[in-house]
């Protein structure tokens, strides 16, 4: 009996086509065991700031577009740097956005968090406020292993994650999260 594949979505909380997330988020379907299929969303750089002007002319259709997306996935991923100890303000933005919607995607979701930063602690910080906020969505979030990749600029090469260690680990990671997800 051959098993379904499980459907995994990445959110990444970084516009910069060239960033160092974004560079995980590409090397993340490579990484994932046989039976995972991993998909980016679109750009949370389509949304609107949130206003509630806006949400009640209707929700703008990237909004609409991308909760679907999260709510038909077994699993979602976020992939985020750390702006100034917290979540980036786009990535919030969405969150905030993607809360109004009915029924809520991220509702009882299984997300997997990674993050990075230039520094030694790897978007720790960012990490602890995102649970925060995904407390409000009563999200499924996996608690280990953690993914704070630290000196990620040493880790990227031509817009590739190369580092071996990092990518054995997020192997690692995704394997966890397979397991997670299905329960």
């Amino acid at each position: 009996m051959s098993q379904q594949k499980q459907q995994f979505v990445v959110l990444t909380g970084s516009l910069r086509q060239g960033s160092y997330h974004a560079a995980i988020t590409r090397a993340l379907p490579e990484l994932a065991p046989a039976n995972v299929q991993v998909s980016q969303l679109g750009s949370i750089g389509e949304f609107p700031l949130y206003n509630a002007d806006i949400q009640e002319q209707g929700m703008p259709e990237a909004v609409t577009t991308m909760a679907n997306a999260i709510a038909a996935a077994d699993g979602l991923i976020i992939v985020s740097p750390e702006y100034n100890y917290s979540v980036p303000g786009v990535l919030k933005n969405a969150l905030d956005w993607l809360s109004r919607c009915n029924p809520q995607p991220i509702a009882g979701k299984p997300v997997m968090i990674v993050s990075g930063s230039p520094g030694n602690f790897g978007g720790a910080r960012m990490q602890y406020h995102l649970r925060q906020i995904l407390v409000f969505f009563d999200a499924k979030v996996l608690n280990k292993p953690e993914a704070m990749i630290g000196q990620v600029h040493t880790k990227v090469e031509e817009l590739q994650l190369v580092d071996a260690d990092t990518r054995e680990f997020l192997s690692k990671q995704l394997l966890s999260f397979t397991v997670f997800a299905s329960h």
